[in-house]
């Protein structure tokens, strides 16, 4: 007879194995199931543990036998075991629904296609400089479970991707962040429109004293907000002043904040992270610091002096006048975009991954205006090379990122800039963006 177990996790990575040392150490029995081989080091946690596992394989039986299942964010809700445990009834939630029953904090929690990693990060950042006890977690650093094992917040600071706000169903963010929605992994989720509710899950816990901050330039979420009721507080913020009570906007190279009737600005060179969607980034982190009550001279200070997140536009080396950036973390069209236009030397672009369904389109002009050559870094680049083969007359296929570095390096000359913003996932070649940024700053300095 198989044994039971209260709780499975399906996946072994940072989130299923954070879930199930959470677990374990609240006195829950619980079992791993892994299709796929497990990392050393997270077998190692696992054993340390005693937690059991199983790897390269899914037991049904066992899995289904479960009380509550959580599923790591990678595994989609369509897979047939996934979808079976759903029909029984069997509860499928994220590590994040799990984690948050074990903290007595309060949330600010980041999501969006561009722009959630720098805000999380910033947003962290105003907290702690102001005094705040703060947490950071979810889709960057640590797993939320595993940050939580090692002590609770007053607050915590959690970036949350459409995968994991899937697995939320009672979960509440006390203040919801929403950078921006463009299309993104619609090879998992089919249509835009199923994307955009995932998205949006991020506010539907909410109540009446709770936040929503919201970016007012994306067409997108202001449809949502025209056609849904809301009883928490909206805070909109961009280029121009919302004509509502609160809100942030631009004006006269300053943002300026607008809370209970009280003002706060800060000019715009003084701010630490430069170009248009890194405005709006530090936008939205002042307005949660501010809901967190971090005084405002704080907040202008640590405004000024964040350092901005590794392999988002990070700066690598110039080698004979030629620029190298790393902007890895660029995994869609959108994040792609605001790299392109903020450039102003010629571009010797490093595109290209495992395609998630992208509309390359939109970034076309862009291409025609600042890129002299493309280089191909990907399995299957026969997307970028029907879409800009007409348009750019240097295309190139590259294999690995010193490959890359190597032919962009012999592309470029003096005053060109090599840009690594690849608008793909990095699962075909690399482990993830972190490994592909890695290796590209690695080649860089080799040259």
């Amino acid at each position: 007879m198989t044994r039971r177990y209260p709780i499975v996790v399906l996946g072994a990575a940072e989130s299923g194995t954070g879930a199930a040392v959470l677990a374990k150490a609240r006195g829950l029995e619980v079992f791993v199931s892994d299709a796929g081989s497990i990392k050393e080091k997270f077998k190692a946690l696992l054993k340390e543990w005693d937690i059991p596992f199983e790897e390269n394989q899914h037991t049904a039986e066992l899995i289904l036998g479960a009380d509550e299942i959580i599923k790591s964010p990678g595994i989609p809700e369509a897979t047939p075991l996934v979808a079976a445990a759903i029909t029984q009834g069997i509860p499928v939630i994220s590590e994040i629904e799990f984690a948050a029953r074990y903290s007595q904090g309060k949330f600010i929690c980041i999501t969006g296609s561009n722009g959630k990693t720098t805000t999380t990060l910033l947003t962290h950042h105003l907290l702690v400089k102001g005094g705040l006890d703060a947490g950071v977690a979810g889709n960057v650093g640590n797993s939320f479970a595993l940050e939580l094992l090692k002590g609770d917040h007053r607050w915590w600071v959690l970036e949350l991707s459409s995968f994991q706000l899937d697995g939320i169903f009672r979960f509440r963010p006390h203040i919801a962040i929403l950078t921006n929605i463009t299309p993104d992994h619609l090879d998992r989720y089919g249509s835009f429109e199923k994307y955009i509710a995932s998205k949006m899950r991020i506010v539907q816990n909410q109540q009446p004293e709770d936040a929503f901050i919201w970016f007012s330039g994306d067409p997108v979420i202001r449809r949502e907000i025209e056609k849904r009721s809301f009883k928490q507080r909206l805070i909109p913020y961009g280029e121009t002043y919302p004509g509502c009570a609160e809100g942030a906007w631009i004006e006269n190279e300053k943002i300026i904040i607008k809370l209970n009737n009280d003002i706060m600005s800060s000019t715009i060179e003084n701010l630490a992270l430069q170009g248009r969607h890194n405005i709006y980034n530090s936008m939205a982190s002042a307005i949660a610091a501010r809901l967190a009550e971090v005084r405002k001279m704080r907040i202008k200070e640590s405004l000024a002096d964040f350092q901005n997140v590794e392999h988002r536009l990070e700066f690598v080396a110039t080698v004979h006048g030629i620029d190298f950036i790393n902007d890895s973390k660029a995994t869609n069209v959108n994040s792609t975009w605001y790299a392109l236009e903020s450039m102003n030397k010629p571009v010797i672009w490093i595109a290209g991954g495992k395609d998630k369904g992208n509309d390359y389109t939109m970034l076309i002009e862009l291409v025609k205006q600042k890129v002299k050559a493309i280089v191909c870094l990907g399995v299957d680049n026969t997307k970028l090379k029907l879409v800009f083969g007409n348009i750019i007359q240097t295309i190139v296929e590259a294999s690995s990122a010193e490959e890359a570095v190597q032919a962009a390096y012999q592309l470029g000359q003096k005053g060109d800039v090599v840009l690594l913003s690849p608008a793909c996932a990095s699962f075909d070649l690399f482990e993830n963006y972190e490994d592909r940024g890695n290796q590209f700053k690695k080649a860089v300095k080799n040259l």
